[in-house]
């Protein structure tokens, strides 16, 4: 069989008429110019742009697991340090002979307060930062401070510690925010460089169907969260590895505890002060510093290195030249969109989910029961629980839309409610299998919340020029949850389940509600994205066919940045296509080029 020629023949390759091709041109210096600058007779477009768009399809997908991996690992640092540095400050000897009077319980009271309190203002600053930053960039650098964090713990100081938690809170909301809205804008863009010819069929200015995007966005947000929870085991690594060699045991560690699980009060109630056998080296201290500080710096490479932009370059000026107080502004007028008010007890049960798995469920009931050096695997269990179940919210693919979140509030409401009725003894371990299932079944639950609320914040909020705002406000309420958290620390275990009862049951209904809204056709009311004033009149911004024009601009048909349209707060819908009148103008350089003339005239 003989085997099919190359689709472009090797340059240089005698033919079977030597320096003659086949139709008998001559080659080298005697071919004439056209067939030098002209069209290669075999180039196949169309297989080009095949190959072209399938390159730009891969690019998305290395987009989203490097910044996949950069999270994992970025909060696999962060909070495997910080579990650290809590128990060996927790314990006295070891302040007593690295630290002296130092007063450490203080710095690091202060510490959390900082990483806690700090986002409540977040809500004031992250829009503008994302749109001065950019996407990407935001993200490199809150992944930066992070391992700005990491590094203060080589001089553990209050003018060091501090500060850094001060910062680290700060950039808690721009991180997730910036993160939410680069997965869902990368959804998009596979949409588009997938269906690069029904684009090029509608135009380059009209936007894709509704919804369109969504089958990615899913895919997406499941990828990024198998990745995420996964910071969660990896967090442990310190402490199977190094910790767990220097911790007493759960008789000497949980002797004086006397209650667990649903009749506990606070957190470890009775807790020994001493849980080391023996103090770590230094030594072996700057070690495990240095590897957490090398992995914090490698997930600044692939933020940096493999994490493409988010936006053209023509997109990014667009959503910073509405000018900064309206960026400021948006945030708060998005309020009047009654899909996000009804998200909002979602948005508040998350943050309060996550940090009852970490406190009230490891802690409350897992290391008060079975000991200290069992947190790390029970952690463990969480975390591998929530990456696989992360895949479960490629249910939305084949399933209504309201099934992956019910059913992730539906299983925590059942753990939920069993634990209230349950209390380990101290120092027992044959129920230390029930733990590990319910710290998997939560970590199912967790999965199946955090990929729902996300995604269905992207197919809700698709136009680009709202996304960063709608994450921003999604992030900044999990923020106040787990600020509210961190404030009702020392309440009794039946309260912190009431809490999170009503507050998930509250959720469940205000979902529900929203969707059924949706359903009987209630228009939302959105604010307004003022058009971009772009300050600079360079060659671009004279032409008709504005190539920074957004998607909702382009839409609108050139209606007035002002008053003009159906009024604020309405859903604008796409203008039909039509042909265009009058005659095309001229671009700048071919005006130029007249006055040229007509001066020498």
């Amino acid at each position: 069989m003989e085997a099919e020629p190359p689709l472009y023949p090797v340059a240089g390759a005698a033919g079977p008429q030597g320096d003659e091709d086949r139709l008998g041109v001559p080659d080298g210096p005697e071919a004439p110019l056209d067939e030098l600058v002209g069209a290669y007779p075999n180039y196949n477009e169309e297989e080009e742009e095949r190959r072209y768009y399938r390159r730009k399809r891969l690019g998305v997908l290395k987009n989203v697991l490097a910044a996949s991996a950069g999270g994992t690992l970025t909060y696999g640092v962060y909070l495997g340090l910080l579990q650290m540095q809590l128990i060996l400050h927790y314990d006295e000897t070891y302040r007593e002979v690295k630290y002296g009077n130092m007063g450490l319980p203080d710095i690091d009271s202060k510490m959390l307060m900082g990483i806690n309190v700090t986002p409540i203002a977040a809500l004031l600053y992250t829009p503008v930062l994302i749109r001065f930053f950019g996407t990407k960039w935001m993200m490199f650098l809150a992944v930066g401070i992070y391992a700005l964090f990491v590094s203060t713990n080589y001089w553990e100081r209050y003018y060091t510690l501090v500060p850094s938690a001060v910062a680290l809170g700060m950039a808690i909301v721009p991180l997730w925010a910036s993160m939410g809205n680069y997965i869902t804008r990368m959804a998009q863009k596979y949409y588009e460089y997938s269906h690069y010819k029904e684009q090029d069929e509608q135009g380059p200015h009209r936007r894709p169907p509704r919804g369109s995007h969504a089958p990615y966005l899913l895919v997406f947000q499941a990828i990024f969260y198998s990745f995420f929870h996964l910071s969660f085991a990896c967090a442990q690594l310190p402490m199977i590895y190094f910790l767990n060699h220097y911790l007493y045991d759960l008789n000497h560690t949980l002797y004086n505890v006397q209650s667990c699980g649903t009749n506990s009060q606070g957190i470890l109630s009775g807790f020994n002060k001493t849980v080391l056998r023996t103090l770590p080296r230094s030594r072996n201290l700057i070690v495990v510093e240095s590897v957490l500080m090398a992995v914090a710096f490698l997930a600044m490479l692939l933020v940096l290195g493999f994490c493409g932009a988010a936006y053209r370059p023509t997109e990014e000026i667009d959503l910073r030249s509405v000018g900064w107080g309206n960026i400021f502004q948006l945030p708060f007028k998005h309020v009047r969109d009654f899909r996000l008010r009804h998200l909002v007890p979602f948005f508040i049960y998350s943050g309060f989910e996550v940090l009852f798995a970490c406190t009230g469920l490891a802690l409350g009931y897992g290391v008060c029961s079975v000991g200290l050096e069992r947190l790390a695997y029970l952690l463990v269990a969480y975390s591998l629980g929530a990456s696989a179940a992360s895949v479960l919210g490629l249910l939305g693919l084949w399933l209504p839309r309201p099934v992956p979140l019910v059913a992730g509030a539906g299983l925590h409401l059942l753990l939920t409610l069993s634990l209230f009725f349950w209390a380990p003894a101290p120092r027992v371990l044959q129920h230390s299998w029930i733990l590990y299932v319910a710290a998997a079944l939560w970590g199912v639950g967790s999965a199946l919340n955090k990929t729902g609320l996300s995604a269905l914040l992207g197919i809700l909020y698709e136009d680009k020029e709202r996304q960063d705002f709608i994450f921003t406000i999604y992030h900044w309420w999990q923020a106040l949850a787990i600020f509210a958290v961190y404030l009702g620390s020392s309440l009794p275990m039946k309260a912190k389940l009431a809490v999170l009862l009503v507050t998930l049951v509250a959720a469940a209904a205000s979902y529900l509600w929203m969707e059924q809204k949706l359903r009987r056709g209630v228009v939302p009311r959105q604010p307004r994205i003022p058009r971009p004033q772009h300050k600079v009149r360079g060659y671009r911004y004279l032409e008709e066919d504005n190539s920074d024009e957004s998607d909702v601009e382009s839409e609108r048909g050139g209606g007035g940045g002002g008053g003009g349209g159906r009024g604020d707060g309405v859903e604008e819908e796409a203008l039909p296509a039509g042909p265009r009148v009058g005659p095309e103008p001229a671009c700048p350089y071919e005006q130029a080029l007249e006055r040229d003339r007509s001066e020498e005239r």
